[in-house]
């Protein structure tokens, strides 16, 4: 089995509980981070339609966000589309949000039409992704020109002070016992503070993202670097 299929069939097997140890293990802060991410994009969009897709959408947490904020910019979402290869993760989504349309898909390959969305959004999924600059490609070839790519993801951490030391011994030691213990699966929960190591400093995935065609607007992170918000725009085609 190659790497991304394993990936993915991790997220089956802990689909069931994925929510409840989001909301455990980030403390609720994800809710936040969430938040001021759709409330940043959509005050663009005031008064106006959009088409919005959310790549890796897991169990459609972000897709809720989303609806939720455009009611307080009076924004009509026309489309809002959730894609994961995850069939698992796509089955508890389905059952919480049966109102929205969703997508079993990779990120390299969402069989969306070119130039359709006006902001396609991917939290903490990007460091999943195997082929991430082919998938970076595939976000630029969905979004209008102008439209905008917004990721939320763990970024690798620089190392220094107590303060890092902490949050390095919360998500190496700590974060994979509790995530084990709601999960039944402490693998997959182990898998994380691996992948964050794997992943690119903040800067490093902001410059992917310049490469894929993308200029930053935003660049913002939170709990003392664990989390960062990337915001970008179309500006050509790649």
């Amino acid at each position: 089995m190659e790497k991304q299929e394993k990936i993915v069939q991790m997220f089956n097997d802990i689909a069931p509980t994925y929510d409840l140890a989001n909301r455990v293990l980030s403390m609720g802060a994800d809710v936040s981070w969430r938040k001021i991410a759709c409330k940043t994009v959509l005050s663009n969009f005031k008064n106006s339609s959009v088409n919005i897709v959310d790549v890796a959408c897991g169990t459609g947490d972000m897709m809720g966000f989303w609806q939720k904020t455009a009611g307080e910019f009076n924004v009509k979402i026309e489309n809002l589309i959730g894609v994961d290869p995850s069939s698992g993760m796509l089955a508890v989504a389905k059952q919480k949000f049966p109102e929205f349309k969703f997508i079993e898909a990779l990120a390299t390959q969402t069989t969306l039409d070119s130039g359709s969305m006006d902001v396609l959004s991917i939290s903490y999924g990007i460091r999943n992704v195997v082929e991430r600059e082919a998938a970076l490609r595939e976000f630029n070839r969905v979004l209008k020109t102008g439209g905008y790519v917004v990721v939320l993801e763990f970024t690798k951490r620089k190392k220094s002070g107590i303060l890092t030391g902490a949050r390095d011994f919360y998500l190496s030691k700590i974060l994979p016992k509790i995530g084990g213990f709601i999960s039944k699966n402490q693998e997959a929960y182990e898998y994380l503070p691996s992948s964050i190591e794997g992943f690119l400093d903040a800067k490093s995935f902001a410059d992917e993202l310049a490469a894929a065609g993308f200029e930053m607007r935003l660049c913002k992170s939170f709990s003392m670097d664990i989390s960062t918000l990337f915001i970008a725009q179309k500006a050509r085609e790649c």
